[in-house]
């Protein structure tokens, strides 16, 4: 006979086995279209209810031992059952969150949906600025913002601290860092879509006349004056021009943009202000104190460069432009920005002839076309066992620039988020500086075919400076006497000393003088949304900062009425810009560890990864990881088992790569007596000057030119006056002068 306790246990696990019965059927009638994840959970629940009941069952069973042993037994098996419970809660949690983003119609599905819309219109207002399509942008771009807010609002639903997948709680985490789009006043994120698309529409149609009939856009006109001429003065007015027709024209749009931005973004409580939002992405709150302290490592390389090149330029143009505090006048440099110095190669060839290459003679003598040039680039991923492009890139990307519409010009990748849909927008011509772009954002389609299998949020760079080291892979491999050789662009490898300082020039005339730039653009942003540079101080902090960091001084006087820094694109349509400054070191560190794993005997600057499917397989498996860990993990799995194996930034690289030309340009400096410097707290006088409603003050200016220019405008203005005062006629002339 049983005991009371065991009939009362027993009638308990009968209960019990009645309930499991109805919850098997309750899990059997679920609707054949829900997903089977949510058929999981109920499982899980099952799973739940059989570990209590053999827990019940493994009390009834043990009722005769002792009561001390009985005590033992009950306590372990409390400890079980709510290790069991623990887990099982766990294990629920994570599989709401999966049902929630990998279900049918899940956040996965409607988000990848959404994005292929939203980069449709995009893609159609970049290929053709029209009312109309930029109408159509804008309705998609404030529907993500909605899109976003509400699942963000479904995300924090979630007990985070319940679930143990990485996964699930990475890809929550990102629905909830939904930016400015949590703010809960649509009008004021519709105004901001609003801005940033008049920026945009600015930058990519303004034009610049150098005669009534002589009307020039960035691209290719103005970038082909840059390239081409050294007339000082020509240079000096396209500069200025551009400055004139394009950041000018957005200033107020910009300030308005700014103050909108970081209402919305401190609504949200978690960040101090947008440039926070912005640099949240690298997950390191050291981030800001890190780039820091890699520019100084970087800096005294960039200086030897700055000074060997001034000299050079001093020599061309005369010392009469070039002011004494050090800096070079910023329009000589061959670029709009001064941020890359190749173009003018010619006025800086350490040893003239000496394995020297112009590539876009080549390309021409070779007759290249503009399809050719991509082509070339994809065989370059191909031979490292990546992917061809697919049938849709040739089909859909904008190779060159329309002559029937307005286009923006700026080389961009895109993945359209349908699968099979990956494109290019440039407005290419038969150049050398475009083969190397077109290497560029080849990478970045490359990094985009091989993390397109992951979850939507992971379909991503773990960090923007990581997808443009990826994209620039590439190019220091394609830009080696080497590969330029073997693909027959060049007949003869430069063999000598010389020659490689010539090829080293020619890279840091890219590389290392683009550093400084890429680190202050940001620097200026940064300050802006933290207040700590006013509205009333946006132009001169930033010449402040170029003439600090680059050494380099406008050309013209600059004030208040200007707004340089909406010359570039990145500042027009709000890109972020230390990730290019990220990806200069990024870069040395993959090129680095790829040729160490293809077992390289060439010096680095010489190493070329064409061919090697070593380097291939291990560059792919980190791009397959897309954003689904921490960058610092995809930098170790790309580093490891290398003697640059690290999860951090590193300069050594880099450093390393350009040794020997800091060995030359150290030297060649101190036979010229040529000093690695310039002043670095000031801008030189008459940089910049105050407008005081609507007058240049002159007193800001310091410089005996203006000076003398007030002088000769007050004289001119005196004459009158002394002559109206020779006779009553003209003294009546000079009092209805007053009057008026």
């Amino acid at each position: 006979m049983p005991t009371k306790r065991q009939a009362t246990s027993s009638r308990g696990v009968r209960g019990r086995l009645r309930s499991l019965d109805n919850m098997s059927n309750n899990a059997r009638s679920i609707d054949d279209r829900r997903s089977p994840l949510n058929t999981a959970i109920v499982a899980r629940r099952l799973f739940i209810k059989v570990n209590l009941l053999t827990l019940e069952i493994t009390v009834c069973s043990v009722t005769h031992l002792r009561p001390a042993s009985k005590m033992k037994i009950h306590s372990v098996l409390i400890i079980v059952a709510v290790t069991t419970l623990v887990l099982d809660v766990s294990a629920l949690e994570d599989d709401r969150a999966r049902a929630y983003l990998e279900g049918f119609n899940g956040y996965n599905k409607r988000a990848e949906n959404l994005t292929h819309l939203v980069w449709l219109k995009s893609w159609a207002y970049n290929t053709n600025i029209t009312e109309y399509n930029l109408k159509q942008m804008m309705i998609v771009t404030v529907l993500r913002s909605d899109f976003n807010k509400k699942e963000a609002s479904e995300a924090a639903k979630f007990n985070l601290s319940a679930m143990t997948n990485a996964s699930l709680i990475r890809q929550i985490n990102k629905i909830l860092d939904v930016g400015i789009s949590g703010y809960n006043d649509s009008d004021v994120l519709r105004k901001i879509a609003e801005i940033e698309a008049e920026m945009i529409g600015i930058y990519s149609t303004a034009k610049w006349c150098k005669t009534p009939t002589e009307c020039h856009q960035l691209e290719p006109g103005l970038t082909e004056i840059f390239t081409n001429s050294r007339n000082y003065d020509e240079l000096r007015d396209a500069w200025k021009g551009w400055r004139d027709v394009s950041g000018k024209m957005m200033r107020s749009n910009y300030q308005e943009m700014v103050t909108l931005m970081n209402r919305a973004i401190k609504a949200g409580g978690k960040y101090a202000d947008m440039g926070a939002y912005y640099r949240s992405v690298y997950e390191d709150p050291e981030f800001e104190n890190d780039v820091r302290k890699l520019f100084d490592q970087l800096a005294p390389l960039y200086d030897e460069l700055h000074a060997f090149v001034r000299r050079k330029l001093r020599t061309h143009y005369g010392g009469k432009h070039f002011p004494s505090s050090g800096h070079i006048p910023a329009h000589l440099f061959g670029d709009m920005w001064a941020q890359s110095w190749s173009n003018i190669y010619d006025l800086l060839e350490p040893y003239p002839g000496k394995g020297s290459y112009n590539l876009t003679k080549a390309m021409i003598k070779q007759k290249y076309n503009v399809t050719h040039m991509f082509r070339v680039a994809e065989e370059f991923f191909v031979s490292l066992g990546l992917k061809p492009m697919p049938d849709s890139f040739w089909t859909n990307s904008q190779l060159v620039k329309a002559e029937d519409r307005e286009v923006v010009c700026g080389g961009e990748a895109v993945d359209m988020f349908n699968e099979t849909d990956f494109r290019v927008r440039m407005c290419t011509i038969v150049a050398g500086d475009y083969l190397n772009t077109i290497h560029h954002e080849m990478g970045h389609v490359q990094y985009y075919l091989e993390y397109h299998h992951q979850p939507f949020l992971f379909r991503n760079n773990p960090n923007p400076g990581f997808d443009e080291g990826v994209a620039d892979i590439a190019t220091l491999s394609f830009l080696t006497p080497e590969h330029l050789k073997l693909i027959g662009l060049i007949q003869e490898l430069p063999n000598s000393a010389e020659g490689d300082i010539n090829f080293l020039m020619q890279m840091a005339l890219e590389k290392v003088a683009f550093l400084p730039w890429g680190y202050l653009v940001d620097q200026w942003r940064w300050s802006v949304f933290r207040g700590e540079t006013s509205p009333k101080n946006y132009n001169k902090a930033w010449w402040d900062l170029r003439c600090k960091y680059q050494g380099i001084s406008p050309p013209v006087a600059r004030s208040e009425q200007d707004f340089d820094p909406g010359a570039k694109t990145h500042i027009a349509d709000n890109t972020q810009y230390i990730s290019y400054f990220v990806s200069s070191l990024l870069q040395f560190q993959f090129h680095h560890a790829l040729c160490q794993l293809m077992n390289n005997t060439r010096p680095l600057h010489r190493c070329d990864i064409y061919n090697s499917k070593t380097a291939g397989d291990r560059l792919k498996s980190v791009l397959q990881m897309g954003a689904s860990v921490h960058w610092e993990e995809a930098l170790f799995k790309l580093t490891k088992g290398t003697i640059g194996e690290t999860r951090k930034l590193s300069a050594a690289p880099i450093l390393a790569y350009f040794e020997p030309l800091r060995i030359w340009l150290k030297e060649e400096n101190r036979k010229a007596n040529e000093t690695a410097s310039w002043d670095k707290n000031n801008c030189p006088p008459g940089s910049f000057v105050t407008v005081l409603s609507g007058v240049r003050s002159l007193a800001s200016t310091g410089s005996l030119t203006m000076l003398l220019m007030a002088s000769i405008v007050l004289s001119w203005l005196a004459i009158p006056w002394l002559y109206n005062m020779r006779s009553l006629k003209g003294y009546k002339k000079l009092s209805a002068f007053n009057s008026g």
